[in-house]
């Protein structure tokens, strides 16, 4: 499938927005992300690493040096990719399989999509606009799989309901 999950979590481990791609209790969903929120956000950013990300050609590779630990983490069967701006922490759960610089993007995307329609996006707006927050998802998510990239085809439909109310 993709992408299992996608959770906005402010600093204080609050869930601000849950959106899920398969069946999952509400009981299950909760000890889910109160594990993968405490998990997430206990890491420091001590430890440098290095992340091998693509071979150029038979000889040369891009690699990336950044000190603090990764922002892929491993949880029960899940590949958690995650990615803090300011207060708040967006956490896509995939699959194993999963490109994780790829999902890395997505968020970036969903992070600059909803700063071209807020301003810059806070904490405050996804709380305020909730439905506006699941909208720009679904139009970018069906069933798991990122459907759309496009910001301006994500905001249209967002921008017409606001010109008609």
């Amino acid at each position: 499938m993709g992408i299992r999950f996608v959770l906005m979590v402010n600093k204080q481990g609050q869930t601000r927005l849950a959106q899920y791609y398969e069946y999952l209790t509400i009981e299950e969903r909760r000890a889910l992300e109160g594990e993968i929120v405490r998990k997430c956000l206990a890491r420091t950013e001590q430890q440098p690493f290095l992340i091998v990300v693509d071979k150029i050609d038979l000889h040369m590779w891009l690699i990336l040096f950044h000190c603090g630990q990764c922002s892929f983490v491993e949880h029960r069967n899940y590949k958690i990719v995650y990615r803090r701006y300011a207060s708040l922490f967006f956490l896509v759960g995939v699959d194993d399989g999963e490109n994780e610089l790829a999902i890395l993007e997505f968020i970036h995307l969903l992070v600059e999509t909803m700063d071209r329609h807020f301003g810059n996006v806070c904490e405050l707006d996804i709380m305020f606009h909730l439905e506006k927050a699941h909208f720009m998802l679904e139009e970018m998510v069906m069933n798991g799989c990122i459907v759309e990239t496009s910001k301006s085809n994500i905001l249209t439909p967002i921008q017409l309901i606001d010109k008609t109310s």
